[in-house]
């Protein structure tokens, strides 16, 4: 196991917990794009998650606390959740302030949906104590905006899944047509090598023209996968993990991804790819003791090449941000 995953089962202490209207939320981390479907599918992840602890204040404003080591922006308007706070204080037409307390308990950068969770919880806390104001469409616009500062685009394959738990497609985000998909019990590892992909520089790195037979074959893909999910077919489901057209070029930026891909697969699991732009790795399971395998050999390649890693074996959450119990 390793230190991230201990830390997860380390217990939270609140410190706002007896005030007032204190609220203490965790947001799941998330895969975006499922392999084939860019910006538009995503699941939730039972862990890792991050753990976010809200205060109604009577001074106006936002205050950001960070307990952890990741040293993030505690100005608002340069923080994801700061950015989403203020925008749901001045939707809400309030007077108050909000303060948050941020425990993330993987590090940022991971392809894990890390400024998603912060966005989607800021956009739920914030919710919770103002008194529940906010439909769940408003939530998810709320949360783009975060992810609007962290990416420069305005996506939300990470933020629906983190809010509404389970599998989602965004059907649109003009106007907002979100659709939860069927959630099969699979499991899910993750291998999360540590170096740096930045969303905004896997963005700049993708061809803006696509050949049509590429385009063809990757919405039978999605459409695959959709069904999949739908049919809870689990071999339609493999068949249908496949990108002709993201993964081909996002891969270069992740040492050992083919060998990871190839290896895994010969040892039983459906199917993977980038989780969101990367540098993590993900693969689907049936059972757990092939997500365990696949797991091992994950962690058995990168150790070969020397590159620092952290390996999950986690399932599909069917719960979006919710309420933190110890």
């Amino acid at each position: 196991m390793s230190n991230e995953q201990e830390s997860f089962s380390k217990k939270y202490s609140p410190s706002l917990a007896g005030s007032p209207g204190a609220v203490v939320l965790k947001s799941p981390r998330t895969v975006a794009n499922l392999v084939c479907g860019f910006d538009i599918l995503g699941l939730a992840l039972a862990e890792p998650y991050d753990i976010m602890e809200f205060r109604l204040t009577d001074e106006a404003g936002v205050t950001i606390i960070n307990r952890d080591e990741y040293n993030l922006p505690t100005d608002p308007e340069k923080n994801v959740a700061g950015v989403v706070l203020l925008a749901a204080l001045e939707k809400a037409g309030s007077t108050k302030g909000i303060e948050v307390i941020i425990e993330k308990r993987i590090k940022p950068g991971s392809g894990l949906g890390s400024s998603a969770a912060s966005a989607a919880g800021a956009a739920v806390g914030a919710n919770k104590v103002l008194g529940n104001i906010f439909s769940t469409d408003e939530l998810i616009q709320l949360a783009m905006i975060g992810e609007k500062l962290a990416t420069g685009v305005k996506h939300a394959d990470n933020i629906t899944p983190c809010i509404l738990g389970g599998v989602t497609l965004i059907r649109s985000i003009h106007p907002l047509d979100i659709i939860p998909l069927a959630s099969p019990d699979l499991f899910v590892t993750v291998v999360h090598p540590q170096i740096e992909v930045r969303t905004s520089d896997a963005r700049q790195i993708l061809r803006k023209q696509v050949f049509l037979k590429d385009a063809i074959k990757q919405w039978g893909n999605i459409a695959g996968l959709v069904a999949g999910f739908m049919k809870n077919d689990t071999e339609l489901i493999g068949r249908s993990l496949e990108d002709v057209i993201i993964e081909p070029i996002r891969s270069i930026l992740i040492p050992g991804f083919d060998e990871v891909k190839l290896k895994c697969k010969e040892a039983g699991a459906l199917g993977g790819g980038i989780s969101g732009s990367g540098p993590s790795i993900f693969m689907l399971s049936t059972d757990r003791a092939t997500a365990q395998s696949v797991g091992n050999i994950m962690k058995e390649i990168y150790d070969k090449i020397g590159v620092e890693n952290n390996v999950y074996v986690t399932t599909i959450s069917k719960e979006g941000v919710g309420s933190y119990n110890n």
